[in-house]
């Protein structure tokens, strides 16, 4: 979606790209060859999956239809679906454009359903080297090949809640992800409970939700060089069992899940405001959500640490295919080109400032884009002190993580991974399996899929 919102998979969607590893989806078996682009672009152009586009998605789309006055743009705007994307795929009948989470990429890369687009990339005069950040493209490279024009980067860090861990006597250098006994240490100290359940959690890390930098900063991986998983690894276990002890400390993982899936998230009573967690790992979009509440928060911000004590993210995030059947690709890589261009994100910053400055306490936390110049571009022109020295601290504590961004590696398991990952540190979490079984049993599954892909 072409705006900060937070990226789900239900149950239904990982299964159904589990299947599609499984059996194909009618592409070929191997990853199309070079394709051939042309800078000129006109006729008519679809567009899938740009759902619920806000003020930053329908300003890029208005400045990119501006470039491309001689292409017709239809869109539909219902949300991406690996089973329905796959049986599209199969009957020949596909948009120009997809919409869709860059884990996908690698997975229909190999089996043949999207092309390339160096040469795409290279009729527009753009050089993805240079426009986005190094783990962003790494992302969407596959067999040496660049397979989709990435959008977004939402780096993670962790919000303290000042009013939580000053009471407790924990301050911010005791939230350290690469000091495991100090931070251990601050969570029993700011965690409370009430009748055996949590009441307060000192330190809540969203493994489920953040699985991939957990496993990635403790000195884990996900995949090889070659994109095989590698879910096994003994990093990966050393990791789990860290976040077992975060949340044993806590009344264990039952609990604080059970706990956390109460906050009012997105409401007047999120867990910052109710003093329900005195720092918790969100992704920079939930500064967005916080700020209207700026001047009843005390909150600041530290960066998420890799083992060696530096500053550790992840590059997730959307980004645009074409499909390998697709009618136009001509004005199809002209118009997802034009969207992330400076110029295009210069008008979606444009955009959202008016949209704040409407807004009584509004505060401009600046735009993740993928784009290294396009995220200064939109900080020097808009990101302003907001009177609230907190807050603002909080903002750029999420700019100066994003060069530290790692990619999550390229895989044609790549969904499969990710969903045999949170099955296993659920296992993990919840004690029914150790953190070594739980991991071999999801390693094996994600082989499974990786060598079905035709790898």
């Amino acid at each position: 979606m072409m705006h900060f919102r937070k990226t789900a998979y239900t149950a239904v969607l990982a299964l159904a790209v589990t299947g599609m590893t499984a059996c194909g989806g009618g592409g070929s078996s191997a990853p199309a060859a070079s394709a051939d682009f042309s800078k000129d672009a006109s006729g008519t152009m679809t567009a899938w999956a740009f759902d619920n586009a806000d003020d930053v998605g329908k300003a890029r789309m208005g400045y990119a239809s501006s470039q491309l006055s001689n292409v017709k743009i239809t869109m539909d705007q219902t949300p991406f679906d690996a089973q329905k994307f796959t049986t599209r795929a199969a009957s020949g009948e596909v948009p120009d454009v997809v919409q869709m989470d860059r884990a996908f990429v690698a997975t229909y890369a190999a089996e043949g359903l999207i092309k390339p687009l160096d040469g795409c990339f290279k009729a527009q005069g753009m050089d993805p080297a240079k426009q986005f950040y190094p783990a962003v493209t790494q992302q969407v490279t596959y067999q040496d090949k660049v397979w989709a024009v990435p959008q977004f980067y939402q780096p993670a860090a962790i919000i303290l809640n000042q009013k939580v861990l000053q009471g407790a006597g924990v301050t911010a250098a005791d939230i350290d992800t690469s000091n495991k006994t100090r931070l251990l240490d601050a969570v029993g100290k700011a965690s409370k409970a009430d009748g055996g359940n949590p009441s307060t959690l000192g330190f809540d890390p969203v493994a489920a939700g953040q699985a991939e930098l957990w496993i990635l900063g403790q000195g884990g991986r996900l995949v090889d060089d070659k994109g095989a998983p590698v879910l096994d690894d003994p990093a990966n276990a050393a990791a789990l069992s860290f976040l077992k002890q975060i949340y044993d400390a806590q009344g264990g993982y039952a609990k604080a899940k059970s706990f956390s899936d109460s906050f009012d998230t997105f409401g007047k009573q999120n867990q910052f405001v109710k003093n329900q967690v005195g720092a918790q790992v969100d992704a920079q979009w939930y500064v967005n959500v916080l700020a209207p509440y700026s001047q009843s928060l005390d909150l600041s911000a530290v960066p998420f640490k890799d083992k060696d004590g530096k500053p550790f993210t992840v590059a997730g995030g959307t980004s645009f295919v074409i499909p390998a059947n697709a009618k136009n690709p001509n004005a199809a890589c002209a118009w997802m080109t034009s969207l992330v261009t400076d110029d295009a994100w210069k008008a979606a910053g444009e955009a959202r400032a008016q949209k704040i400055a409407s807004t009584q306490g509004g505060i401009n936390t600046g735009l993740f884009t993928g784009s290294p110049s396009a995220d200064k571009l939109i900080r020097d022109a808009f990101v302003k002190p907001s009177g609230n020295p907190g807050f603002d601290e909080t903002i750029k504590t999420y700019y100066d993580v994003l060069p530290a961004g790692k990619t999550l590696g390229a895989s044609p398991a790549g969904q499969t991974i990710k969903t045999e990952l949170n099955n296993a540190i659920a296992s993990a979490l919840l004690g029914t399996k150790d953190p070594g079984m739980a991991l071999a049993d999801a390693q094996a599954a994600a082989k499974r899929a990786y060598d079905q892909s035709g790898s």
